[in-house]
């Protein structure tokens, strides 16, 4: 994995952030670069780790998960130790370490009711280096925070590559789950950016018809596509999490503008004594104070904040930290 990039190959890196399986051309088109200048330089990124691809289940469309975010403090001598343990269990998505590091916040997808009270009523209170926790349901997570670039792309450039989608006029139908789509799963777990003459070969089919799911799934929001990367390649030297509390009838309105923000990377509504969960990204520490004071302080609503910095990054999008 590179800790330098060149600024053309994180302005490609910041396009598959925000669209994981664009093509090659598309992503040459957009950054106005020779689709062979985009293939050799890609190539390099994702041979050496630079750039991971993989997918990431909507929890919302699948009843029995249960998404849970944990803010758990433990013994500073052993925090990475509980970290790492946490980040090789197949249920964590994000692990990180935060503040004074004594703290872990982990997102859990949890198969059902019997695994969230194991880790809640077993397995944590059985973990001698942990002291204590708290724990907060996702309510909803709201995608447009996942348009994320780092400020590398132009609204232009973005909008190209990502456009915005039209929120739908009547409710989502329901999803049933077919055979093929544990195996596309899968597969794309593994690599997000598996062809689909290797996902249709993994899932028994023709690659016609596992692109056709795979757009119909990513497309009615059932699986997120996602492109892992060390932040600090493009330039963000400032992580935080955000525990906000607001107002039940400011909350829709405060989650859009978070969620909107060129910063903001995560945004969710949970249970708990905050209200809303959002994960920042920035160039430094003034720029997280500018976003604090300019954009978090002026939303109607607030009643208070919670700013934790991340110290280190265990797990995100499901792919353990090299």
């Amino acid at each position: 994995m590179r800790q330098v990039l060149t600024e053309t190959d994180r302005r490609i890196a910041a396009a598959l952030v925000a669209s994981p399986r664009a093509s090659w051309r598309e992503v040459a088109r957009c950054l106005g670069l020779s689709e062979r200048t985009v293939v050799r330089r890609v190539a390099l990124l994702y041979a050496d780790g630079t750039l991971r691809a993989t997918v990431v289940r909507n929890p919302a469309r699948f009843p029995h998960l249960i998404p849970i975010a944990l803010r758990i403090r433990c013994r500073p001598n052993k925090i990475r130790q509980v970290a790492q343990a946490l980040a090789r269990r197949p249920d964590t998505v994000w692990v990180d370490i935060l503040g004074g590091g004594d703290e872990i916040s982990t997102i859990f997808f949890l198969e059902g009711t019997e695994a969230r009270n194991n880790l809640l009523l077993r397995d944590l209170p059985a973990t001698d280096a942990v002291g204590t926790w708290t724990a907060h349901t996702l309510l909803r997570v709201f995608p447009t925070a996942f348009r994320w670039t780092a400020g590398l792309l132009t609204p232009a450039e973005l909008a190209e590559l990502v456009p915005e989608s039209v929120p739908p006029t009547t409710p989502t139908p329901s999803y049933t789950q077919l055979d093929i789509d544990t195996a596309l799963i899968a597969g794309l777990t593994e690599d997000g950016r598996a062809t689909y003459t290797d996902l249709a070969r993994r899932a028994g089919t023709t690659a016609l018809t596992a692109r056709q799911r795979l757009e119909a799934l990513t497309g009615a929001q059932v699986l997120r596509l996602a492109t892992e990367i060390d932040l600090a390649v493009l330039g963000v030297q400032t992580e935080a999490l955000l525990w906000i509390s607001v107002r039940p009838g400011a909350l829709q309105e405060a989650a859009h503008v978070l969620s909107t923000h060129p910063h903001v990377r995560f945004c969710a509504a949970t249970t708990g004594p905050a209200s809303l969960l959002a994960a920042v990204a920035a160039a430094n520490l003034d720029a997280l104070y500018t976003f604090l004071t300019d954009t978090v302080g002026p939303l109607d609503g607030v009643t208070a904040i919670d700013t934790t910095p991340l110290l280190a990054t265990v797990k995100r999008t499901g792919l353990i930290r090299h």
